[in-house]
């Protein structure tokens, strides 16, 4: 640890270049805490994409440097991006915009001198500056180790076949350190071989092999056989190197930075018997038809079971609204008629946002229907609570077939890889989770992997001790 005397001057400057998702962010700043505790300087950049609604960002940044001295923020201008992409999917704009933000980049480098850059994922575009100017380059990787697993050994599943992963059906995908799974559930992006988002994630690899390391938002107790199965370089494409993988997780947010709502939601967790509350929340960029959102609805009060719901508006049929942020709910037009009167004694629907860290935290919260995102699956197991798996896109399929194969510590709710979840279907997981034996077992694991993954996290636990290491390393370089 960095004593008192140590000033921001004197410190070594890591910057930390994440991309645009808030998701993405949250994490970058978090792994941005352990570093400045460690007596870094760290500088994070920021960079927004031609159609993001930023608004909300200020006040959130502003409250984690107020809280965290030793981290300040730096924008990287606004690109616009050259051409149009071949492409229905956000990540191949995200791609792009870390593409064509590197002379930017390249500037404020230079002008730092910083001693280390650690890059996410979607800007590994950015290790060529790295190199260029001698600044040792690492690639934080905010997901799982099962999916790096996925992104290290894509070249070589794209060399065994020239077919793309939509055309294979439910041919299984082997990949070396995870389960197999169906070609349908691959990535969305990934599914057209000829898309712009597919060739982003095929050129990921090379890059990731060629750093000075990988730092992976997980604990090797979580994942064992996808963590050794990359550090033996089963993972590697042929003629490439095998970098040192860095698991120094779970990390989840801290604390709720800049919040002023979702005080309603912990207030009602507080009246509910514990473990009682099915809490279902699709992340911050996980929406649902009209149709689905009136079935789950439906389910729940069939279920009769106590619920916190957070209900965000179902996608815009405009292509050009595509990417932008939702408006506000309307639960009088989405919702059933008398739903929410029907329902006030067992459940609340919040629109748009809840404080999800907070509210699995709680006592009251007896099981999650998430979208089985990375930072979702890692606040529930450090809540210790069983999760209901309903993926809707990113790597979420793949996770949820390690969530539920690998580790047992959800079950699926069946229908999510078609067009509806239907309405019992909804009624009897939830019911399933909260009152069956099968839910108590759940329950039972997803403790014990608590145990471990805050074990792992504790001092002298074996990402503290990794951290440790990685940080001791730059410190002496």
């Amino acid at each position: 640890m960095a004593g008192d005397a140590t000033t921001t001057t004197t410190r070594k400057q890591v910057v930390l270049y994440p991309s645009p998702g808030m998701g993405h962010l949250v994490s970058m700043i978090e792994l941005g805490k352990l570093f400045a505790a460690r007596g870094l300087a760290v500088t994070i950049l920021i960079v927004k994409l031609p159609f993001e609604d930023t608004g909300a960002r200020g006040p959130f940044l502003a409250g984690v440097t107020a809280a965290n001295p030793s981290i300040t923020f730096h924008s990287l201008p606004q690109v616009d991006l050259p051409l149009v992409l071949q492409s229905d999917h956000p990540e191949a704009v995200t791609f792009e915009v870390a593409r064509v933000s590197n002379p930017h980049l390249r500037d404020f480098l230079a002008a730092a001198s910083p001693a280390v850059l650690v890059v996410d994922f979607f800007c590994s575009v950015a290790l060529d500056v790295a190199a260029e100017l001698g600044i040792p380059g690492y690639c934080f990787f905010t997901s799982g180790a099962e999916a790096l697993c996925l992104f290290l050994y894509l070249p070589v599943l794209h060399a065994q076949t020239t077919a793309s992963f939509r055309d294979m059906g439910e041919e299984l995908v082997h990949v070396p350190g995870i389960s197999s799974f169906p070609a349908s559930h691959a990535i969305k992006p990934i599914m057209h071989r000829d898309d712009a988002a597919y060739r982003g994630f095929l050129s990921v690899s090379p890059y990731l092999c060629r750093s000075q390391g990988i730092i992976v938002n997980t604990c090797r107790s979580l994942e064992p056989r996808a963590v050794d199965a990359i550090g033996a370089g089963h993972c590697t494409p042929p003629g490439l190197p095998t970098p040192p993988v860095h698991c120094i997780g779970p990390l989840i947010k801290s604390e709720e930075v800049g919040v002023k709502h979702g005080k309603e939601c912990l207030a009602w967790l507080d009246s509910q018997p514990k473990h009682s509350v099915v809490f279902l929340c699709f992340g911050s960029l996980g929406v649902l038809g009209a149709k689905q959102i009136r079935e789950i609805a439906v389910g729940l009060e069939a279920s009769g079971k106590r619920f916190l719901w957070v209900v965000r508006s179902p996608p815009s049929d405009d292509p050009a609204k595509k990417f932008q942020k939702t408006p506000e709910p309307d639960l009088s037009a989405l919702l059933p008629e008398g739903f929410l009167d029907r329902t006030k004694g067992t459940g609340l629907v919040v629109k748009s946002w809840a404080p999800q860290r907070d509210v699995l935290a709680h006592d009251a919260v007896g099981g999650f229907v998430t979208h089985c995102g990375w930072n979702s699956i890692l606040e529930s197991v450090m809540a210790g609570v069983p999760m209901l798996a309903w993926p809707l896109y990113a790597e979420q399929r793949i996770n949820r077939v390690f969530l539920e194969k690998e580790l047992g510590l959800a079950v699926a709710v069946e229908g999510y890889d078609k067009d509806l979840v239907e309405a019992d279907e909804v009624a009897s997981k939830v019911s399933w989770i909260v009152d069956s034996d099968g839910g108590r077992l759940l329950r039972e694991r997803t403790l014990l992997a608590m145990r471990q993954a805050k074990g792992a996290m504790g001092d002298g636990g074996e990402s503290d001790l990794t951290l440790a290491r990685l940080v001791d390393g730059w410190m002496l370089a």
